[in-house]
Parts: structure tokens; sequence; C-alpha cells
């Protein structure tokens, strides 16, 4: 029995994919958690073999929680739950220490597949995602600026566009207010704006985010 740990914040989605995984006859949801701090205490009551997680998340994110295990808890293997599915997104959560990406639309026999092969040790993406990837390579398209960022620049940056101040990002990362400035200034430069308010500008004309929202993690 593969068993499963469950994190995201909205209780009705955590609900749905109980019931949803209830109907299979291997995998068991064992818990459910719905924020950072809390997935991190039911990996150490629960011991699942895999958490599905979402990325973002109030207070300690998705980002921060793979970063955590990945040097206290390797034997979890986790697949990241979000409804970002542009690129650089996938390929940083997977270099981050995720061994699967699936996109919120992912169809329940998707999800069991993503697993499953998770649980084996095998890598998985999204079909679409994969499908976007290998057009990619075929089709000669304009790469985002923002592959150049790291996977921490990249959880600051989508705080920061999300609205929250530095402070704010401060306290959230456990980070000090300079360190979060010196990743602030790094994304200035390298993606050649001059502030956040340019920076979200090209955050949403390179889809790279929606709308306002809220939270999001390497150096």
């Amino acid at each position: 029995m593969i068993k499963v740990l469950v994190v995201d914040d909205h209780a009705l989605v955590r609900i749905g994919i109980r019931r949803l995984l209830e109907e299979t006859e291997d995998i068991q949801v064992v818990a459910e958690a719905e924020n950072g701090e809390d997935a991190l205490l039911c990996v150490k009551k629960h011991q699942p073999d895999i958490m599905l997680l979402d990325l973002k998340m109030p207070g300690v994110d998705g980002w921060e929680v793979i970063r955590r295990l990945k040097h206290s808890v390797k034997s979890i293997k986790i697949i990241a739950l979000s409804s970002l599915s542009m690129e650089p997104w996938p390929s940083k959560v997977l270099q981050l220490g995720a061994m699967g990406y699936l996109t919120k639309e992912s169809s329940l026999d998707e999800m069991t597949t993503a697993i499953r092969r998770v649980y084996r040790g095998e890598r998985y993406l999204s079909s679409k995602l994969a499908q976007r990837m290998a057009m990619k390579s075929l089709e000669p398209v304009a790469e985002s600026p923002f592959t150049i960022l790291s996977a921490r620049e990249m959880q600051v940056m989508l705080m920061i566009t999300s609205g929250l101040t530095v402070p704010e990002v401060s306290k959230r990362l456990y980070l000090s207010t300079k360190t979060i400035n010196c990743y602030r200034y790094r994304m200035f430069a390298k993606l050649e704006v001059k502030n956040d308010v340019e920076l979200t500008r090209l955050a949403l004309q390179h889809s790279i985010i929606e709308g306002r929202d809220d939270s999001f993690c390497d150096s």
C-alpha cells in the first residue's frame, strides 16, 4: 500500500483528492495538512511514501517544504501540485528536489499514474507539460528570461509580486531583510528591471504569475 500525505490550504481540494484516491486499491491517504508547518509534522508522525504538495500556501509554502525535506527526510518522494504550468516553474521544482509535477487540472488516472511511478523512483511530469516541453524542443520558441533565476529567487519573486513586503517575505522564509533585498537586487540585475512594479509587469507578460495571489523557493 502506497501511503500518501495530501497538503493543500483549501479543504475542498484535500477532500476531493482523498475521495478520488479512495477508489484505488493500492493507494491510501494517511493524512492531510493545510499548510507547510503541519505538513512537516505529519511527515514525522505518519511517515508517508508520497506527498502531494500544493506549492502556493500561506506561511511555509510548498517550495520551503521541499527544501527542508530534501535535507532532513530523503525517503519521502514529493509530487508538486500547482495551477502554474508555464516554464520555468516545473523545471525549478524538479531541480529543487520534487520527483513529480502535476497541474491541478490533472485527472484521477494521471494522478494515480504519477503516484505509482514516483513511488517506483521515476520522475513524472504532467502530460500537458511534457507535451509542451517536447514541442519546445522541436520549435524555436523564445525562452523565458526567468529561467536564469534560481529556485530561491523565483520564490522571493513570487512573494514580492503577490504584494508582500520585504519584512513579510523575511518573516516567512526565516531570512534577514538584508538577505531578501540581496535576492531582490540580484533579480533586478538579471532581469534588467528597476523595481518591484517592473518585475511584476515582466512576470505577467511571460505568464509566470496569475494576477494577484499569495506565497511561493534555492540559491
